[in-house]
């Protein structure tokens, strides 16, 4: 079954079906499973040895298959109205129900974020299952070398032709290349004539520029909680220093927003009364600034941002105004990141095929039928925590619905 045995050759020796998925990963085996519940006959090729891959490393290892809160606002796009109806008609809700059919246990980490109470394999295994009851026919291994549309989509691989009447794009993006990850639904959407919004790193680390580096270079692998804004983009959550820069969820879910050159935003005193110093001041006169701010962030922290002729005085001796320009500088600490860690470090890609030419009610590509684009591979990128396996299981079953 995960072996790629078709006869070679174009014509009445290649093998035809009525849906071919390209990707084996969330979305592909999604759209898979719901089309072969319809009775059509589905071919899912993938040139990975081993399907989901990407569901495997997910969470840890325990893979956040969704998120409560999934809703359209918390997904980025160039027409963020795009992922209403999928996301509308198959719901966090529907795939617990699924999962719960299959008794995997599972529980809400935060944020609404759910995770398997063991190992993501569970998640692959229920795919595999509910495809086999499909008869859906998986092929790994298998090399795309060629598409095309003569009339029906003709599939070439390293191993033959195949010919479908509908054919799905879900081979995602450029993110985790170890993974095998390449842009060939990208490719295979721009031959079909569909426009392709241009594909960047997303829930990403940043690196920063030597400058900052100079300052933060003492305190990787400390975490602190910051409001992160860009434009008009902001996430209130942990920020974490790195060897090369920036990290933590706060900085990730920021990267999806942030654009080369786009200057950033951190309150690294967010979770802290306002004002902060000046109650300090009256209740602890006597106690060394460094003291008191090391109540407010981590000591280290406190070294890289105030002045050690500053932090060694009591706070009592400080001016108001003082006191008011360094927090004031604290909580709006600006920068702008020399760039990111680059596909290899990204959890997901943002961009890629342009939602204009595609429906948001059955993923169709509107000027080539019989073609459908899903999952990671549309311009539709999600929170981190669990939306983007959202995304992939709505528009997996948006899909397969119509394919």
């Amino acid at each position: 079954m995960y072996a790629c045995g078709m006869d070679r050759g174009v014509g009445p020796r290649a093998h035809s079906h009525d849906v071919i998925v390209l990707g084996a990963g969330a979305a592909g085996l999604m759209a898979a499973i719901t089309a072969g519940q319809r009775g059509r006959s589905v071919l899912v090729l993938d040139h990975a040895d081993e399907p989901g891959k990407k569901i495997l490393i997910s969470g840890g290892g325990r893979c956040n298959f969704t998120n409560l809160e999934t809703s359209a606002d918390r997904f980025f796009s160039a027409n963020p109205h795009f992922a209403k109806s999928a996301l509308s008609r198959y719901t966090p809700h529907d795939f617990i129900a699924l999962i719960e059919r299959h008794d995997i246990a599972w529980h809400e980490k935060t944020l609404g974020q759910l995770f398997c109470d063991g190992s993501a394999r569970a998640i692959v295994a229920m795919l595999l299952a509910e495809a086999a009851a499909a008869h859906v026919t998986l092929r790994l291994d298998c090399r795309i070398t060629d598409v095309a549309r003569p009339d029906r989509f003709h599939i070439e691989t390293d191993a033959g032709t195949v010919i479908a009447h509908s054919l799905i794009l879900a081979t995602g993006g450029l993110s985790i290349p170890k993974l095998g990850a390449t842009g060939l639904a990208h490719d295979i959407a721009r031959r079909f004539g569909l426009a392709v919004v241009p594909p960047r790193p997303a829930l990403v680390p940043f690196t920063l520029a030597p400058n900052d580096l100079a300052r933060t270079q003492n305190l990787a692998g400390v975490a602190q909680p910051v409001l992160a804004r860009c434009g008009g983009t902001a996430f209130r959550e942990a920020m974490l220093f790195t060897h090369r820069g920036l990290s933590g969820p706060a900085i990730l879910q920021l990267s999806t927003a942030w654009h080369e050159a786009a200057p950033i935003t951190l309150d690294l005193l967010d979770r802290a009364d306002h004002p902060a110093l000046r109650p300090r001041k009256r209740a602890r006169p006597r106690a060394a600034l460094r003291t008191i701010m090391a109540d407010l962030m981590p000591a280290r922290m406190v070294d890289a941002f105030i002045p050690a002729n500053l932090a060694a005085q009591p706070i009592g001796t400080l001016p108001d105004h003082t006191l008011d320009a360094l927090e004031s500088a604290l909580k709006s600490w600006t920068l702008t990141p020399a760039g990111t860690e680059g596909y290899a470090k990204a959890e997901v890609t943002a961009g890629g095929i342009d939602t204009r030419g595609l429906s948001s009610r059955t993923m169709a590509a509107s000027a080539v039928p019989g073609l459908y684009a899903i999952g990671e591979a549309v311009d539709v990128t999600g929170w981190l925590g669990g939306y983007n396996f959202q995304w992939a299981w709505a528009s997996g079953w948006c899909a397969g619905q119509h394919a």
